[in-house]
């Protein structure tokens, strides 16, 4: 099948993969182009670039397309049976959405319509999901609003954290786009309830704000673990939390105000309700670790009131 590959993170580079062994004829593979990166801020591209290169197929870097005509010409004479879409990070205009045969099918990471936009792994994982997944679906001019084609899902517990997930459901939909494509499955539109959406994220959404339940403050650890990863100020550092758990063992905090460093064993903070105790940290420009090693040479006394 004659196709073009449109994306950029790395959650898309094994559905690349998946159709290059397939034996797909992948006509010309689309990313966003690299960028600056690293201490010397050399230009580097982006994961699926590079194993777009490694594979040895044709790279397209555009920096925008909705109104390149030259760009919708371009695409069109590759005279594709489809397009597959994963995390590409530019919109497609209706020009380029209409090219293919049959059309533009996008490999998103959620159980559609819930979580449409850009960041639904994290968003599943924030929000204390049961469960999250895979949708394929053809596209549409809307955002994340055309009809699916299949979809698969997968189990969350109180563990799961968004890198876990990121790497399951990539593999997941690498799996799934060569069903779809092996075997045309009809249509479904999405159910007009339910819809929710996952705004993009900025680092500011790390932030951890002490007067939040110990259990949302959880969730948020373990999804913004890697990016934008969570954290907290303290003596004129950000502190980033890399693993934490509610503190169930030790009670109300009382009338301790949040943020508080509690007294007992490890490093737990009071809570807006409950508390939270922290397991890994990481100080700027230091290595990661366990929150006892972290203790025996940090200011984080008993009694501390955190920002």
């Amino acid at each position: 099948m004659r196709i073009a590959f449109m994306g950029s993170p790395d959650f898309a580079v094994p559905a690349l993969r998946a159709l290059h062994a397939a034996g797909h004829d992948i006509r010309a593979v689309y990313t966003q182009p690299p960028k600056p990166a690293g201490r010397g801020q050399q230009e580097t591209p982006c994961p699926v670039h590079r194993a777009a290169l490694a594979l040895g197929l044709e790279v397209r870097t555009p920096a925008r397309v909705k109104r390149d005509a030259q760009a919708h010409a371009d695409f069109a004479a590759l005279d594709l049976d489809v397009a597959v879409v994963a995390a590409y990070g530019l919109i497609l205009p209706p020009a380029m959405l209409a090219a293919p045969r049959r059309g533009c099918l996008n490999i998103h990471a959620s159980l559609l319509p819930r979580w449409r936009g850009a960041a639904p792994i994290h968003a599943a994982i924030l929000h204390g999901d049961a469960q999250s997944g895979v949708t394929i679906m053809r596209m549409e001019e809307g955002l994340d609003t055309g009809p699916m084609l299949l979809a698969e899902s997968v189990g969350l517990t109180r563990q799961s954290t968004t890198a876990a997930l990121h790497d399951a459901l990539a593999a997941m939909g690498a799996r799934l786009i060569l069903r779809a494509l092996a075997e045309s499955p009809p249509e479904t539109p999405q159910p007009e309830a339910g819809v929710t959406y996952a705004p993009k994220l900025t680092k500011a959404d790390g932030l951890l704000d002490w007067a939040q339940p110990a259990a949302a403050l959880d969730a948020r650890v373990r999804a913004m673990n890697p990016w934008p990863g969570a954290y907290f100020p303290h003596a004129g550092d950000m502190l980033r939390v890399l693993a934490a758990e509610p503190a169930e063992d030790m009670g109300a905090p009382g009338a301790m105000p949040p943020g508080t460093v509690l007294p007992g064993a490890g490093l737990v903070i009071a809570c807006g309700e409950g508390a939270l105790r922290l397991l890994r940290l990481q100080r700027p420009g230091r290595a990661a670790m366990e929150a006892e090693a972290l203790l025996r040479g940090y200011p984080l006394a008993p009694g501390l009131i955190l920002a």
